[in-house]
């Protein structure tokens, strides 16, 4: 392997290291604060902050906004995937809940064919049904114990994947931090109208008080967090390629599972740990079965 694509699959490898240890922040202070008031302030962060270096990098020019209802449609899944991701791993295990979001890549193959015209192949209807398979052996106990919250991850693969297609449908609208921002923008302003919802549902758990200093560390350590791997993760993919990159992004499963276990004694059983080799295959299969310029595409 040359040294640069080398240099760009540990950066990668790192990035998506990050990521899986954001998601443990993110359990942390789960029972801190509402979590999609937790979501709501992390994205709000993250919007300011991408917004001041977005004005001293492009100026005023730099907040203009190109196909504004794909951008909706961008900072929209981000939100779901978000508010759905923190709210499930307050209930179950980080590993399952991210085991679940990897169902994304399939979600995206389905809604390309409704929003890009693109054929759904053989290989992905293989990948599907055996990832749903999957989903459901995971989803068995905690289906009978947490009822409607159990199915909140593949909310959180739906949402992403609103993303990638988005991403794609507004490809070249604007510089790589612009993009950032018209994510992070709206999707701190959706997620702030979730909380409200949820203030008002009457569940307790979705009761928005006033956030603990603690909560309010967390936010920022996520955003902080998360900042720095998508960065490793975008370094990763222009040294070594998005192809070889796309199947590193299992290794998050793996570090979920490896710090849920040490940090909070979760503990998948037997039929658990299968139906997430089971999600995992039907990802790879997909991925191994799909020709190159398409896993690029789906990466970028």
């Amino acid at each position: 392997m040359h040294q640069t694509e080398r240099a760009g699959v540990l950066a990668a490898l790192a990035g998506f290291v990050l990521m899986s240890i954001g998601d443990v922040v993110w359990k942390f202070g789960s029972t801190e604060w509402a979590p999609t008031a937790m979501a709501a302030l992390r994205y709000t962060m993250g919007a300011v902050g991408l917004g001041v270096i977005l004005l001293m990098r492009e100026g005023a020019e730099g907040f203009r906004v190109n196909r504004p209802l794909v951008q909706l449609m961008r900072g929209g899944g981000v939100a779901v995937a978000t508010a759905c991701f923190v709210t499930a791993i307050r209930f179950m295990p980080l590993v399952e809940v991210t085991a679940i979001a990897f169902m994304s890549p399939i979600f995206t193959a389905l809604l390309a064919a409704v929003f890009l015209r693109e054929p759904v192949g053989r290989e992905t209807w293989i990948a599907t049904f055996c990832g749903f398979v999957g989903v459901l052996i995971v989803l068995r106990p905690n289906v009978m114990v947490l009822g409607a919250v159990a199915i909140l991850p593949l909310f959180t693969a739906f949402g992403m994947s609103l993303l990638v297609i988005g991403n794609r449908l507004s490809s070249r609208s604007g510089s790589a931090l612009a993009m950032q921002f018209q994510v992070a923008a709206p999707a701190a302003v959706t997620l702030w109208l979730m909380a409200i919802a949820g203030h008002g549902s009457g569940l307790a758990f979705l009761v928005v008080g006033n956030p603990t200093l603690l909560a309010v560390i967390l936010c920022a350590m996520v955003a902080c967090i998360a900042t720095v791997a998508h960065w490793l993760v975008y370094l990763g993919t222009t040294r070594a390629g998005a192809a070889t990159i796309a199947p590193m992004t299992y290794v998050q499963i793996v570090v979920a599972g490896t710090l849920g276990w040490a940090l909070f004694g979760d503990r998948p059983d037997l039929f658990a740990t299968l139906g997430i080799a089971i999600i995992v295959g039907a990802g790879l299969y997909r991925w191994h079965a799909k020709p190159a310029v398409a896993v690029a595409d789906e990466a970028a």
